[in-house]
């Protein structure tokens, strides 16, 4: 699975410094990637915010792959970011080099999808594509599952070696994330729909054979549609 001190630093460097002593309005530049102009400040700019949580069993691959999580956001969104490890968050600002409206929000959905699990060239699909969204459900949303009936749920969704999570990614031209009884799917509406269904199905305990069946005719209506 693919996986900055100073008032929002430069994106490559990991901020230590108590969030509370930061000020905001601070002018601050972003590495080389988005160079704030001469003569520019940042403190009369109306800027949004986004905070995404990091789970401290998720922040060490968020720090390990830092410079892929922040580089987009700099140069494709012109984004400020920084991962705050005290109050364990990545935070986002817009500034005066952002141009699209919906950038913060877009970056805040990239970075969720990273510390979801999802590969960062996966989770760059979120930047790139409009139609492209994350559906998450629990398994239990599906059917009240416990104890051992929960754990064979999980294991017919992912399959020998993952090889049943693979074959949904395939057919349905999606990815998928298991962890542990959260599932999370990304993908077009309809490819997310038909991986669902599927999962779904497995879940209220279809068989594996069958659900391949369904897998094989849903790649047949896509190479026909292409």
């Amino acid at each position: 699975t693919g996986e900055a001190g100073g008032g929002l630093p430069g994106v490559h460097k990991l901020d230590r410094t108590d969030s509370k002593q930061v000020k905001l309005s601070e002018k601050v530049s972003i590495a080389k990637a988005v160079p704030i102009p001469p003569g520019v400040s940042l403190s009369g700019i109306h800027s949004q915010h986004r905070f995404v949580p990091v789970p401290t069993i998720r922040v060490g691959v968020v720090k390990k792959h830092w410079a892929g999580i922040s580089k987009p956001l700099a140069q494709h969104l012109k984004l400020q970011v920084r991962m705050n490890l005290q109050a364990s968050q990545v935070e986002l600002r817009t500034c005066g080099l952002t141009r699209d409206a919906s950038a913060v929000d877009r970056g805040a959905d990239f970075v969720k999808a990273v510390v979801i699990g999802f590969t960062i060239q996966d989770a760059l699909s979120l930047l790139r594509l409009d139609n492209i969204y994350i559906k998450s459900f629990d398994i239990t949303d599906v059917k009240e599952l416990k104890g051992d009936h929960l754990s064979r749920a999980i294991g017919r969704l992912a399959g020998t070696k993952g090889r049943t999570r693979q074959g949904i990614e395939v057919s349905t031209r999606t990815r998928i994330v298991l962890a542990d009884h959260r599932v999370h799917i990304l993908g077009s509406n309809d490819s997310v729909r038909q991986a669902t269904k599927v999962v779904t199905d497995l879940i209220l305990g279809r068989p594996t054979s069958k659900a391949n069946k369904v897998l094989r005719a849903i790649s047949g209506r896509l190479r026909s549609e292409f």
